[in-house]
């Protein structure tokens, strides 16, 4: 019996689940699930039973923790998907700096913002609330990457995120090191994976997959004192999508 599959968005734009629509690797697998929901193209409602969860954006709400927790509940198998999902992602951002959420909320709905906004959460990963099996980072997410990883839970492999910095795949593409022309790029503390494409497009890694496990963040900041940098350039550079963790502090 084929895997039912549903698809859920917390906060995000939603750019990683039209990424899915953008894999033609998907219909080379199409026979081993089932479609039970999706958010972003269907009008249905999410069913009571199925077996994978594919979840993209990030924890914003205490909706949003009640809806994980009944997911979790339900589902064999959790799969987030995108930097907002992964590691908090840009909306992260909204817990940096000394406004605060308070007063952002206040700027962005006013004097209602307490009604309007309510039962609102300092953004999060989804891994804060509940476990997560398998992961596709990325802003937005590779296609080809979101089917192989599908695959491997529907398989019932285990999750393989690569540990190592994104460094070795620029090496790879001989791509000159931003470093060498005096520009921050996280290429050495960002997990690999993407094959270095925003390098190789001429503009320096942001760190949109997430910090590597096996990263140096301590010699990373080194690296840019000896480039006569501030070292805590790393860390401000990190918040666009690692603002939620100590790394980027």
């Amino acid at each position: 019996m084929a895997a039912r599959v549903a698809v859920i968005g917390l906060a995000s734009d939603f750019g990683c689940q039209v990424q899915i629509t953008n894999a033609p690797e998907l219909l080379g697998i199409l026979g081993q699930f089932e479609l039970a929901y999706w958010q972003l193209a269907s009008s249905g409602h999410l069913e009571d039973d199925y077996d994978v969860a594919v979840i993209e954006g990030a924890v914003t709400t205490e909706e949003h923790v009640k809806l994980l927790e009944r997911v979790r509940a339900t589902a064999k198998t959790i799969i987030v998907i995108g930097s907002c999902a992964v590691t908090g992602g840009i909306p992260g951002l909204a817990t940096t700096g000394t406004a605060g959420l308070e007063s952002r909320v206040e700027c962005v709905y006013g004097d209602d913002g307490a009604i309007v906004a309510c039962g609102r959460l300092a953004p999060m990963p989804v891994d804060a609330i509940v476990d997560v099996d398998y992961h596709v980072p990325g802003c937005p997410i590779d296609p080809a990457e979101f089917v192989a990883v599908l695959q491997r839970a529907l398989m019932g492999l285990s999750d393989k995120v690569p540990r190592e910095p994104m460094c070795a795949s620029c090496k790879v593409q001989e791509n000159v090191c931003f470093y060498s022309v005096g520009q921050v790029c996280l290429g050495m503390v960002t997990r690999a994976g993407c094959g270095a494409k925003c390098v190789t497009l001429g503009r320096p890694c942001t760190g949109c997959r997430g910090i590597a496990r096996d990263a140096n963040l301590d010699s990373a900041r080194a690296v840019l004192a000896e480039r006569g940098m501030l070292d805590t350039e790393l860390g401000r550079v990190l918040q666009l999508y690692n603002a939620i963790g100590e790394a980027s502090r």
